[in-house]
C-alpha cells in the first residue's frame, strides 16, 4: 500500500492510476478501524482497481467538542491492519486538519428535510460537517465508487443527495451492517463502553429484531412505543430517538401499508456513549 498525508501526493498518485485507466474506489473513515470498515474495503478491492482508504477525524461534524476529543484513535494499529488487507497499489490517505482545512470551511448545504430529523435533530450541524469532508474527498480523489455503511443510514441518504445536487460522477455503494456475535452493530465507539455497558448494549439489536416480528401484529406507533419502553427499562440505556421512516425520503411512516421500504432508526445512550443502529421492516 502507499501511505500519503499530503493532498498533492494523493492527487499525483491518483492521476497516474487514472492515466492508466484504473478504476478508483474510496472508503472514507475516521480510523479506529474494525471489521465493519474492513468489509467496505474488501468490497472496494473486489470492485475497483485501486482502493483509497482515508483516515481523518473530521472536526466539523462534531457538535460536541468533548465527543471529538474522546473519539477513539489508533493510527499505528490502523496502518498495521491496512498493511495486511490492502494491495501494493492501494492508497492510505492520512491528512491532518491543516491539510484538509487550510482555511475555515464556511459552506452551507441545503438538504431540505433530510437533515432536520433523527440525527440532525440531536446533532446540529453534524450533516453539514459530513458534507464538507465528503465533498472535499470526492473532489480530491475523484473515485468511480465510494463505499458507505448502512449503519449510518441517514448519513448514507444525505450523501446520495449531496452527490445528486453537486453532480458528482460517482456511484455511492451502500454496504450492510456488520455485527458482533451478540448482534451489537460494530462501531469505533463500542471500545469506549464499560464491560457492563457493552453487555447491556446487545439489547439494542435484540429489541430491533423483535420489533420486526411485532410489526406483523401491531401498528407503527405501537411498535415504536414498545421499542422505546423496552430499551428505557434498562438502567444503563436511554433512547434518544426511535423513528420508523421511509428509506428513500426519511419521512415518518404512519401505516405499514404505505408504499416504499421502511426502516427503523435508533440512537441510544449506553452510559455516556451514544450508539446508533437500524432495522428494515418487511412489506406486508
Amino acid at each position: 500500500m502507499e501511505p500519503v498525508s499530503r493532498i498533492q501526493e494523493c492527487i499525483n498518485l491518483i492521476y497516474g492510476h487514472k492515466k492508466n485507466r484504473k478504476s478508483i474506489g474510496l472508503v472514507p473513515t475516521m480510523g479506529a478501524l474494525h471489521q465493519g470498515h474492513l468489509s467496505l474495503i474488501e468490497r472496494s478491492i473486489l470492485e475497483t482497481d485501486i482502493t483509497v482508504v482515508s483516515i481523518f477525524v473530521n472536526p466539523t461534524q462534531f457538535n460536541d467538542q468533548k465527543d471529538l476529543l474522546n473519539y477513539p484513535r489508533n493510527p499505528d494499529g490502523d496502518l498495521a491492519t491496512l498493511s495486511m488487507k490492502l494491495r501494493q497499489q492501494d492508497i492510505v490517505f492520512t491528512p491532518d486538519e491543516k491539510e484538509i482545512y487550510p482555511e475555515k470551511d464556511t459552506r452551507i448545504f441545503d438538504f431540505g428535510h433530510l437533515d432536520k430529523t433523527m440525527e440532525g435533530k440531536y446533532r446540529k450541524g453534524h450533516f453539514n460537517g459530513v458534507a464538507q469532508i465528503v465533498s472535499k474527498l470526492l473532489e480530491l480523489i475523484t473515485p468511480d465508487k465510494a463505499y458507505f455503511g448502512e449503519k449510518d443510514f441517514q448519513q448514507l441518504i444525505i450523501i446520495k443527495h449531496l452527490v445528486k445536487i453537486l453532480h458528482y460522477p460517482v456511484e455511492i455503494v451502500p454496504c450492510p451492517i456488520i455485527r458482533e456475535e451478540d448482534g451489537l452493530a460494530l462501531s469505533s465507539r463500542n471500545q469506549l463502553l464499560s464491560p457492563m455497558e457493552r453487555k447491556e448494549s446487545a439489547l439494542i439489536s435484540k429489541t430491533l429484531f423483535t420489533s420486526v416480528l411485532r410489526s406483523r401484529e401491531r401498528d407503527v406507533e405501537a411498535v415504536r412505543s414498545w421499542v422505546i419502553e423496552t430499551l428505557n427499562s434498562s438502567s444503563m440505556l436511554q433512547v434518544e430517538y426511535f423513528d420508523i421512516v421511509n428509506s428513500t425520503d426519511l419521512k415518518p411512516v404512519k401505516n405499514w401499508n404505505e408504499k416504499g421500504e421502511k426502516i427503523g432508526c435508533i440512537a441510544v445512550k449506553a452510559g455516556k456513549i451514544r450508539l446508533i443502529d437500524n432495522v428494515k421492516f418487511p412489506d406486508f
